[in-house]
């Protein structure tokens, strides 16, 4: 007959087989998961991606206020007339005395004294954070009101007025279907 050894070994190897059966999950239970991840993510993917694009719009609104105000400001020290106002003055002047020292006729320099105004931008225009020309730092100067440029920049500045917007095109719009070149 058996050995009292071969007896205790063979229930020893029927509680080990019970016991990695009732650890493993069943194929059912696997399957539910899966699904309850897909329902998951059914939710929450176009959650996350309307709000990158909320972001974009609000990098826009937050990047036009600060330029605005840098221009308003340069217009309060300099007596109303705003950066790069001047016959035959370029988008470089433009860049130049919003983030350089200036004296009291826009001139940039450092000569102590007398170019104490400025600077009113750290580090130049902020790349545009929307629509075509996304990621464009440039600037084309207009005369008159500022509308959209069919070129490469990525804002259209008036030297007449002080305005500055995204040289977004008609149509280009945020969540709210207004056009980015109306911010």
């Amino acid at each position: 007959m058996w050995s009292r050894q071969t007896i205790r070994f063979i229930s020893e190897c029927r509680t080990m087989t019970t016991k990695s059966r009732t650890r493993a999950f069943s194929l059912v239970e696997l399957v539910i998961v899966v699904v309850i991840i897909g329902v998951i993510a059914a939710i929450a993917v176009p959650r996350i991606s309307r709000g990158a694009r909320g972001a974009g719009d609000s990098a826009l609104r937050g990047s036009l206020a600060g330029l605005r105000n840098a221009i308003d400001m340069y217009a309060a020290e300099h007596g109303g007339d705003y950066p790069a106002g001047k016959l035959g003055d370029t988008a470089t002047t433009l860049v130049d005395q919003l983030t350089k020292k200036t004296d009291s006729g826009g001139a940039v320099g450092t000569t102590a004294g007398t170019h104490i105004y400025g600077p009113y931008l750290r580090g130049g225009f902020p790349p545009l954070p929307v629509c075509a020309t996304k990621g464009k730092t440039t600037i084309k100067l207009v005369a008159g009101a500022p509308t959209y440029q069919a070129t490469a920049e990525g804002w259209v500045y008036s030297t007449d007025t002080g305005m500055v917007m995204a040289n977004c095109n008609a149509g280009e719009e945020d969540e709210a279907t207004v056009d980015y070149n109306t911010y």
